[in-house]
């Protein structure tokens, strides 16, 4: 496992879905089961406070343009109203920067759509909400939508989810990255997807030898 500070670049802005990165950002900042903490910096178009669906003020850490993916491990979109009006361009740049510089990008429901109408999912195997939904902003990449709950492009790294897989998002996010045992991502789905208590302990059985 690894086991150097990582940093996790988290994009913020108005009316951005709290809960869909939720299960992510636990598990990247705490370190808890991974053992291998990151540091999660909230980047936005600007440094002005942003308000989130559910009515939280987050005051962004650093601007897209401040943004060195060379030196970054990860950056993660969720959805909001920005990506269905045509907004977050310099979000989605950010995002092409990212896949230039072979860091991983994690997009989880309208933040797909943004991807979608950047052209960056064209070539890439994908998911979203919907195909449909997808198809509205005229990409090329149809073709490449797999009706899952997530999906890992082939290269590993792009993965997107739909709006109803915030967990699969996550541990498909954390074994990506080698911070999760894929004999352990059933574990931590069955006590936060499931409600199975019962596999909690084997989660915490992952987070004694991720630390060996």
């Amino acid at each position: 496992m690894l086991s150097m500070t990582l940093t996790a670049y988290v994009a913020v802005y108005d009316a951005l879905a709290d809960w869909e990165p939720g299960h992510l950002l636990a598990e990247l900042r705490t370190g808890r089961f991974t053992r291998n903490p990151f540091d999660v910096v909230a980047v936005a178009e600007t440094l002005e406070p942003v308000t989130t669906m559910g009515g939280l003020r987050l005051v962004p850490d650093v601007v897209v343009n401040d943004v060195d993916p060379s030196t970054a491990d990860l950056l993660i979109l969720r959805g909001a109203e920005i990506w269905d009006t045509d907004g977050g361009a310099a979000l989605t740049q950010l995002a092409g920067r990212f896949l230039v510089a072979g860091k991983p990008v994690v997009a989880i429901c309208g933040a797909t759509f943004g991807l979608a109408l950047a052209g960056l999912l064209d070539a890439r195997r994908h998911t979203g909400a919907a195909p449909e939904y997808l198809a509205a902003s005229g990409y090329a990449g149809g073709g490449l939508y797999v009706d899952e709950r997530v999906v890992v492009d082939n290269d590993k790294l792009l993965i997107t989810a739909g709006p109803d897989s915030p967990v699969q998002f996550a541990t498909a996010t954390l074994v990506t990255l080698g911070l999760l045992r894929d004999e352990d991502r059933k574990a931590y789905e069955d006590v936060f997807h499931r409600a199975d208590a019962s596999a909690y302990p084997s989660l915490m059985e992952a987070a004694e030898a991720n630390q060996a």
